[in-house]
């Protein structure tokens, strides 16, 4: 008969889920405040301003919800600087 060992307790924390959990938490957060942001405004009447916040919030928005998005650009920018 073979005896299997027993494995080991994995040690450290488990953070699998932790991006997916985070991104589920202040996703609608984030988009409540990107509209209460941009309606004020609209509603005052300052385009320039809200253009200007409308993409730094589209910006903010893929950097958030593109997985992976910062390691393939830190790599993109690595390799266009000749670093490996």
């Amino acid at each position: 008969m073979i005896e299997l060992a027993p494995t080991p307790a994995p040690t450290g924390i488990d953070s699998a889920g932790l991006a997916n959990f985070l991104r589920a938490f202040f996703a609608p957060l984030f988009l409540v405040v990107v509209s209460v942001v941009a309606l004020f405004f609209l509603f005052t009447r300052e385009i320039t301003r809200f253009v200007q916040f409308l993409i730094l919030a589209i910006a903010i928005g893929v950097i958030f919800y593109v997985p992976n998005i910062i390691e393939v650009t830190a790599k993109a920018i690595a390799g266009a600087l000749g670093i490996k």
